[in-house]
């Protein structure tokens, strides 16, 4: 099966198990290290970032883009 099969099957899921599909996604990408243009862009991001809760929410992912998410 190939990638697009494989989001066109997911297209035609029904909401509750799309969500189950978009959490294990997630779970994919949680241990990946980011690279240098990613982690760029986020310090740019927390620079810019007024609200407190959200600039926490980027050195989260800054955080887990050096050590993993897990």
């Amino acid at each position: 099966m190939t990638a697009v099969e494989i989001i066109d099957e997911i297209r035609h899921l029904e909401p509750g198990e799309k969500v189950q599909v978009v959490r294990y996604v997630r779970t994919l990408d949680d241990g990946r290290a980011l690279s240098g243009v990613e982690l760029t862009q986020l310090a740019c991001r927390l620079a810019e970032e007024t609200c407190p809760s959200k600039s926490q929410m980027v050195k989260d992912q800054i955080h887990g883009g050096f050590y993993g998410n897990s």
